[in-house]
């Protein structure tokens, strides 16, 4: 695999498989990085967020762009 770069940070488990979904789906090759640690049971999701993708550079704009638009559609979602 090319070399990884991060691209987006996610906000929870939901946002992360969705993406992680739609990636798998596309054949974009990624890698999703939790932030979970059972040693401070959670305390950096709380802070950080549930962890962050990981893709090679080519993919960051389509990558990006998708993370974009799930945010919003979920943000949406728990507003109504």
């Amino acid at each position: 695999m090319e070399n990884l770069k991060r691209v987006a940070v996610l906000e929870n488990g939901i946002q992360a498989q969705l993406l992680d979904s739609i990636l798998a789906e596309r054949n974009i090759p990624h890698v999703m990085v939790s932030y979970r640690d059972s040693a401070y049971d959670g305390i950096y999701q709380v802070r950080r967020g549930w962890g962050h993708v990981e893709a090679p550079e080519r993919y960051r704009e389509e990558i990006a762009a998708i993370h974009e638009d799930l945010s919003r559609e979920l943000h949406e979602e728990s507003s109504q």
